[in-house]
């Protein structure tokens, strides 16, 4: 589904306020991921969770700079993520239902850090354009 000039708009805008605090806010998102959805840790066996870790910061900042690296290639999310769906897919094999779980927390997190620019109408962008991340990763289950 193609995004308008206005979710466009709105999904840069929280991007470049978050953009600059991948670590802490990564952190944070898998942190409430692992403590409302336990089962996801099975995958973080060897990293310590404890959320001002060094791990939880790394592994957060990466999941957000993919994330980044999505919101300037709405058009071709698939090119934009293949490598990182193909990861997912054929070496982590991580359930794919956890996509779904981590994009939600990450629109926690984002609302609850810019709470003037999370409008409804961001709110709706960003869950349109995270949904579309989660797709995307999960495509080379199939």
């Amino acid at each position: 589904m193609p995004f308008t000039a206005k979710e466009r708009e709105d999904i840069a805008n929280i991007w470049a306020k978050a953009s600059g605090h991948v670590d802490s806010l990564g952190a944070e998102v898998l942190d409430r991921l692992f403590k409302t959805y336990p089962k996801t840790k099975t995958y973080f066996s060897k990293f310590n969770l404890d959320p001002a870790s060094p791990d939880l910061k790394r592994q957060g900042s990466k999941i957000l700079n993919a994330i980044g690296v999505a919101s300037k290639h709405l058009d071709d999310l698939d090119e934009a993520l293949s490598q990182l769906s193909d990861l997912h897919a054929f070496h982590l094999r991580v359930d794919p239902g956890n996509f779904n779980l981590l994009c939600h927390n990450v629109l926690v997190v984002l609302a609850i850090h810019f709470p003037k620019d999370f409008t409804p109408a961001a709110h709706s962008a960003w869950d349109k354009f995270l949904a579309s991340v989660s797709v995307t990763l999960c495509s080379k289950y199939r």
